[in-house]
C-alpha cells in the first residue's frame, strides 16, 4: 500500500463512503452501520484523519486507540457539520467539557501548557509538554481552534466560485492551493494546460517557496540565539514578496494562477531579482556557516530518524531532512526540464532542515531563471464545460506535498477535501522533542515551520 496520503469520507448518493488514498492508489468502500475500522496502528497519522471523520460525520471508529475529539473543542456543540442534513448558519456554545491531554505522570514530572493564544501574530495552537526539569518527556499538539467550515462552504458551488476561497486557505501556501485547484480544473475540463501557463505557475510557486524559505533561514538562527540572521532573512523575504506583488498584484500571489500575468514582459525585472538574490544567498550561506555557536544549537537538536519519518509518512523539508525522498516535483516534466534537484540530508535534525532550505533557495532561483527565459505569452482557456467525476491533484508547496480532492456532480462540487502537508508533519513533531530541553522547542518547531491555517478548515 505504501504511504498513507489521506483518509476521508464523502457521500456516494445517500450512502457514506470511506476514501483511503495511498501512494499505491485509492480505495473506496461504502460505510455500513456508520462504523469503520481504524488503521492507526499501522499508519499512525490515520489517528487525526479518523478523529476528524468522527467529529465531522459521527462515524464510529472501531479499534481506535484514541477516541478523543479533534475539531470539537471544549464548548463545541454535539453536531456533525459535514452531514448532508446539517444546514445551520450558526451554532450555540454548550457547557465546558475538559479535554484529556496526553500526559506522563511520575515523581518530579510536571506539565507545561503553551497557547492556544500566543504573543505576536501566531495563530491559535496549543502545545502541552510533560517535563522532567528542563527535559521534554512528551509533547501533544492540539490545533483546530477556528473551524472555518471551508469544506462545507465549497459544497454546491462551481470550481470557479471557490477560487478565491481556496486561494486564502493558507497565506504562505496560496499559490500551491491555487495550483492544486487549477490542476483539477483542467482535469474536469478535459483540456490540456498550455505549456506557458504551466511555466508561469511554476515560477509563481517557486517565488512563494522563496518567500517561505527566506523567512525560515532568518527565524531558525534567531531562535538559536543568532538574531542578526533574522534581519537579513526578513529582508530577503520582503524582496520576494515585492516581486510577487509586482507580478501578480498581491504580496501573497492571491488570484494569480488562473490568469495570464504576461510575465514575458517582465523578464528583465525577474532576472535582475534572481541575479541579486543568488549573490545574497551565496554570501549569507558563507557567513552563517562560520558561526560555531549557532551550529552548536542546530546540530543534534530535534532529530527525526529516517525510520520515524517513513513510519509517519512525513512530507516536505521534514521528510527530506531525514533522508526520505518525497517531492512532488520529481514527477513533473516541467521541473525535470528546468533544473530541479531534490535536496536530502540524512541526520534529520534542525541543522539538516536548515541546510535543505538553503539548497532549495538556490535551486528555486536557478529554475526561475531557466523558466523565465523560455516563457512566452498564452491565452487562458475559455472552455467552461466542466465534466462530472472525481479529481485529485498533488502540489509540492513550500511545506510539502499538498493533496486536493474534488467530486463534481451536475457541474457542482459535492465534496471538497484538502490535506495540507502540515496535517501530517504536526503529528510527527512530538518525535523530535524527547531529550531536548523546552527552550529548544521554538527552534525545533520553526525548523519544520508548519501551517496552522492549513489544518484549520
Amino acid at each position: 500500500m505504501g504511504r498513507l496520503i489521506a483518509r476521508f469520507v464523502q457521500y456516494n448518493n445517500q450512502n457514506l463512503e470511506l476514501v483511503d488514498v495511498f501512494e499505491s492508489g485509492c480505495e473506496k468502500k461504502i460505510i455500513k452501520d456508520e462504523k469503520i475500522d481504524s488503521i492507526s496502528k499501522t499508519y499512525p497519522t490515520a489517528r487525526w484523519f479518523e478523529r476528524k471523520i468522527k467529529d465531522d460525520y459521527n462515524v464510529t471508529i472501531q479499534g481506535a486507540y484514541d477516541n478523543r475529539v479533534l475539531l470539537h473543542h471544549e464548548r463545541f456543540p454535539k453536531i456533525h457539520p459535514m452531514r448532508k442534513e446539517f444546514n445551520k448558519k450558526s451554532i450555540d456554545e454548550v457547557d465546558f467539557t475538559p479535554y484529556p491531554y496526553e500526559v506522563i505522570n511520575g515523581e518530579g514530572v510536571f506539565n507545561v501548557s503553551v497557547g492556544p493564544i500566543h504573543a505576536g501574530i501566531i495563530e491559535p495552537g496549543h502545545f502541552h509538554f510533560s517535563q522532567a526539569g528542563e527535559q521534554i518527556l512528551h509533547l501533544e499538539v492540539r490545533h483546530f481552534y477556528k473551524y472555518r467550515g471551508i469544506e462545507k462552504m465549497c459544497e454546491g458551488k462551481t470550481i470557479e466560485e471557490i477560487e478565491k476561497i481556496v486561494a486564502r486557505i493558507s497565506g504562505n501556501e496560496s499559490v500551491a492551493y491555487q495550483s492544486a485547484l487549477n490542476s483539477i480544473k483542467f482535469q474536469s475540463l478535459h483540456v490540456k494546460e498550455d505549456i506557458n501557463q504551466q511555466l508561469q505557475n511554476a515560477i509563481l510557486l517557486e517565488l512563494e517557496r522563496l518567500v517561505h524559505h527566506f523567512t525560515d533561514i532568518g527565524f531558525i538562527p534567531n531562535d538559536g540565539g543568532f538574531g542578526a540572521a533574522l534581519s537579513l532573512g526578513s529582508k530577503y523575504a520582503e524582496d520576494s514578496k515585492e516581486i510577487l506583488n509586482h507580478l501578480s498584484g498581491s504580496r501573497f500571489g492571491f488570484d494569480s494562477v488562473s490568469q495570464s500575468l504576461h510575465l514575458e514582459n517582465k523578464k528583465d525585472m525577474l532576472l535582475e531579482f534572481v541575479s541579486n538574490m543568488t549573490k545574497e544567498i551565496e554570501w549569507f550561506e558563507d557567513w552563517v556557516s562560520d558561526i560555531p555557536s549557532l551550529w552548536d544549537r542546530l546540530d543534534t537538536t530535534g532529530p527525526l530518524s529516517l525510520k520515524e519519518a517513513k513510519y509517519y509518512g512525513c512530507v516536505g523539508v521534514v521528510a527530506r531532512g531525514s533522508g526520505l525522498s518525497n517531492d512532488v516535483r520529481n514527477k513533473s516534466e516541467i521541473y525535470k526540464n528546468y533544473g530541479f534537484k531534490e535536496a536530502r540530508d540524512s541526520v534529520g535534525d534542525v541543522a539538516s532542515r536548515f541546510k535543505i532550505r538553503l539548497f532549495e533557495i538556490k535551486n528555486s532561483l536557478q529554475m526561475v531563471k531557466n523558466m523565465i527565459r523560455d516563457l512566452k505569452s498564452f491565452d487562458i482557456s475559455t472552455c467552461k464545460e466542466f465534466k462530472d467525476g472525481e479529481f485529485d491533484s498533488f502540489v509540492e508547496s513550500s511545506i510539502g506535498e499538498l493533496y486536493m480532492h474534488i467530486k463534481l456532480k451536475d457541474g457542482l462540487i459535492e465534496r471538497f477535501y484538502v490535506r495540507d502537508p502540515s496535517f501530517i508533519n504536526w503529528q510527527a513533531l512530538h518525535l523530535m522533542m524527547p531529550k531536548d530541553i523546552i527552550a529548544d522547542f521554538p527552534l525545533i518547531n520553526k525548523s519544520c515551520d508548519l501551517s496552522y491555517a492549513g489544518n484549520d478548515l
